[in-house]
């Protein structure tokens, strides 16, 4: 029997789990588990600089690879700087172990140097969280961690480590198990055969039908069967915010992002459907504009791993609890049983209507000699990397702009912050997901006011050699901010200008990497090919834009679906 230290379990239990990256930031608490991994470690690990960014970074990681991404922090401010990440990763359903180091036992509770109650706090944002009391609990506990966190909805799960637990002179045998069993928790993979059966008929009867398609279809990896099922139905697809990449964006079913700043198309769509097949996605408040005047016509098809997330906003008349791909598979073989074809005039007629939406080109914009436009910057990207790259976005105008001009043709090509919104995540993200795939393109597309909140980072890039390429929109303002007091607040523009802004190009320089500044709309496209041409070395672009610009499509509040502002003068 292998004898060692609770600190020497801990390393190798994520040894054996197969996790090859580690973000952490090191503390007194958790010191001995840095001791271990000093001696004998296989796993990389990446020294940040804030401890949210170590968070940050795990997501984007495991966004990039489907993988459960790892923290390791210290007590006290270390594990409390991680929350925002962790509430982060929870909206998201992004799977994510979180190790935090914790005061020794006998001090819990007694307010000690560096004591937080890290399983209180991190409570109503975790999948589960263990403390362990003994150094055996370490290895049982980490499996499960990992079980928890990757299966049914991911999510992140913590695991709090007290400092004597961890005792390096204290050795006890070490046994990792090869297997989870846990009665409570059980998730149900499989849909029931009947549900499905019932709502692949009314689909093929429907004659205005549309598949809704989430960020659930993206985390089972159910894109090919997304795909599958859309074009043996003709049926028009549209993908929130997270579900992006499920569907291509290039393909031809293929109607656009529906929500708050949807496309006119997807959200007419969507509106005017009789029946909605909802593929892990939870009809949260960004989609659905007013509950009350949701899509009155549709009868509502909601696949969903979580239960609790089936009928929560929007009644649904055939729920199927399961995981997508496996259900996707199961209404495929359902179709072929039953010999099951949709009304080919019906969705003629449908198809007909859509294309005249779409004739809208609700993506259409002004350019200008003066000032580079948003959209352009986005574009201009997507042509240089081929629609090949990884792109990461903070969060506001930037984030939209990405979203709406930069077609994904792949999923875990778009990787943002969707449920929380949380400023300053682009930059760890990308970063997390250049390490976890070296030979992509990983873009970080941000603003003036995002890239301030973890621009610190810029000191983990270079020494760890992490070539990503910033696109950074300025236009000295929080640019959503300032939209809505625009459009809702007659223009008051409370405390949203951003004056006394660094140079960026010096600033990033001072890091030790290239720095171009861009404000030119002629110079534009040089300038990106530039920065894309210099693949071993971070880039950070400060692009000047047109301070005015604003993000269109953009729902009405408290109108139905399609209910849109297209243009600063324009409704439907």
């Amino acid at each position: 029997m292998e004898m060692l230290s609770g600190a020497e379990m801990v390393v190798r239990a994520l040894e054996d789990q197969g996790v090859e990256h580690l973000f952490g930031y090191p503390g007194g608490s958790v010191l001995d588990i840095y001791d271990a991994l000093f001696e004998n470690s296989k796993i990389e690990h990446v020294l940040v600089r804030h401890e949210q960014a170590a968070v940050h970074m795990a997501d984007g990681y495991s966004r990039a690879t489907g993988k459960v991404g790892t923290v390791l922090v210290t007590s006290g401010p270390g594990a409390t700087n991680c929350i925002t990440g962790i509430a982060t990763a929870y909206m998201d359903s992004i799977p994510m172990v979180v190790l935090s180091g914790q005061v020794p036992t006998f001090y819990i509770g007694d307010d000690a140097f560096q004591e937080t109650d890290m399983i209180g706090i991190s409570r109503p944002i975790v999948k589960h969280s263990f403390l362990c009391k003994k150094a055996t609990d370490i290895p049982e506990a980490i499996k499960k961690a990992y079980y928890i966190a990757a299966t049914g909805r991911p999510g992140p799960v913590v695991v709090d480590l007290p400092k004597d637990v961890q005792n390096p002179k204290e050795k006890h045998p070490y046994v990792y198990p090869s297997s989870v069993d846990m009665r409570s928790y059980n998730p149900t993979g499989v849909g029931h055969k009947g549900q499905i059966k019932k709502a692949m008929k009314a689909l093929a009867d429907a004659k205005r039908p549309v598949m809704y398609v989430g960020g659930g279809a993206v985390t089972a990896e159910a894109s090919a069967l997304v795909i599958q099922l859309a074009e043996l139905f003709n049926l028009p697809v549209t993908n929130t915010l997270m579900g992006l990449g499920s569907m291509p964006g290039t393909h031809k079913q293929f109607v656009g992002m529906l929500g708050m700043h949807g496309t006119y198309e997807a959200n007419k769509t969507m509106h005017n459907s009789d029946l909605i097949l909802a593929i892990g996605a939870r009809f949260d408040d960004r989609v659905t504009n007013n509950v009350e005047k949701f899509c009155p016509h549709a009868t509502i098809v909601h696949v969903d791993v979580d239960p609790t997330s089936i009928s929560k906003n929007i009644k649904t008349q055939i729920p199927i609890v399961g995981s997508a791909d496996t259900v996707l598979a199961q209404m495929l073989e359902a179709i072929r049983e039953l010999g099951l074809k949709t009304d080919p005039q019906a969705m003629s007629d449908w198809w007909e209507q859509i294309e005249q939406w779409r004739a809208r080109q609700c993506l259409r914009y002004e350019t200008s000699e003066q000032y580079i436009k948003p959209q352009q910057v986005i574009e201009s990207v997507y042509r240089i990397t081929k629609g090949e790259a990884m792109v990461s976005s903070d969060v506001g105008q930037h984030q939209m702009f990405a979203a709406l001009y930069y077609p994904f043709d792949k999923p875990r090509q778009w990787i943002n912050s969707g449920g929380l919104g949380t400023m300053g995540f682009g930059l760890p993200a990308a970063m997390g997901a250049q390490m976890a795939r070296p030979d992509a393109v990983s873009v970080c597309v941000t603003g003036d006011g995002s890239i301030q909140m973890n621009i610190q980072e810029l000191s983990t890039c270079m020494q760890y050699n992490i070539p990503v390429k910033i696109i950074s929109m300025n236009n000295h303002s929080l640019g959503m901010v300032k939209q809505w007091q625009k459009m809702f607040y007659e223009g008051r523009e409370s405390h949203s200008y951003m004056d006394s802004l660094p140079d960026f190009v010096k600033l990033a320089e001072a890091y030790g990497h290239v720095g171009i500044r861009v404000s030119d709309p002629k110079e534009l496209e040089a300038a990106l090919e530039k920065c894309f041409s210099l693949t071993d070395k971070l880039v950070f672009m400060d692009i000047v834009i047109d301070p005015e610009e604003h993000v269109y499509p953009m729902q009405i509040k408290t109108g139905a679906m399609d209910e849109m502002w297209l243009s600063k003068t324009e409704r439907t």
